[in-house]
């Protein structure tokens, strides 16, 4: 079904999205429908501070974070072709959104406010929803990253069950771009 889609790919694939909305889950089956490597900004922002996100918020605070995530999210996008799961933060921050736009393809992932409130409270490691209604406050993150998640390059529903259909969805529309691209730069 890929029709080699990954020889077509001039840039990384740059999950963006919501807490929740499937962003590492998707990413890893993604990347291997692709046969691209898979990258997860989280895991390499905790490889770097040398601690967890967690207590990277607890220590240092949430814009010490930010500038981390910044900084990983930038050294990944300059590293060969492959398939980035960002964390729900990233894409809203201007200069990390103008890279992506430059070396990146962005695929929202957009998830319903039910599903992402059953994902995120099922583990107890979600440093923003510690101090509230994790109901209320990720519908106060819908309000106010939904607009700038809509930026991306590629929109893709996530919804409840099987991850590989989201896969599919993503692939679909990840050709649909690329065409898109093909012909405008061919007219």
């Amino acid at each position: 079904m890929t029709e080699r889609l990954d020889r077509r790919l001039p840039r990384t694939v740059v999950l963006v999205g919501l807490m929740g909305a499937g962003k590492s889950a998707v990413g890893r089956r993604l990347a291997a429908r692709l046969g691209l490597p898979f990258v997860d900004a989280d895991q390499e922002i905790e490889r770097a501070a040398g601690c967890s996100i967690e207590d990277i918020f607890d220590d240092y605070g949430e814009p010490a974070f930010r500038d981390v995530e910044r900084r990983v999210v930038a050294r990944c996008l300059h590293e060969p072709v492959h398939v980035l799961a960002t964390g729900g933060g990233a894409f809203m921050n201007p200069e990390t959104r103008a890279l992506i736009a430059e070396r990146g393809i962005s695929l929202w992932l957009r998830a319903d406010l039910d599903m992402v409130v059953a994902r995120c409270t099922r583990r107890g490691n979600r440093p923003l929803l510690k101090n509230g209604d994790p109901r209320q406050i990720l519908a106060r993150l819908i309000e106010e990253r939904y607009p700038v998640y809509a930026l991306a390059d590629v929109i893709v529903d996530s919804h409840e069950g099987p991850a590989e259909e989201t896969v599919d969805r993503a692939v679909i529309a990840l050709r649909g771009l690329l065409d898109s691209r093909d012909m405008v730069g061919a007219g």
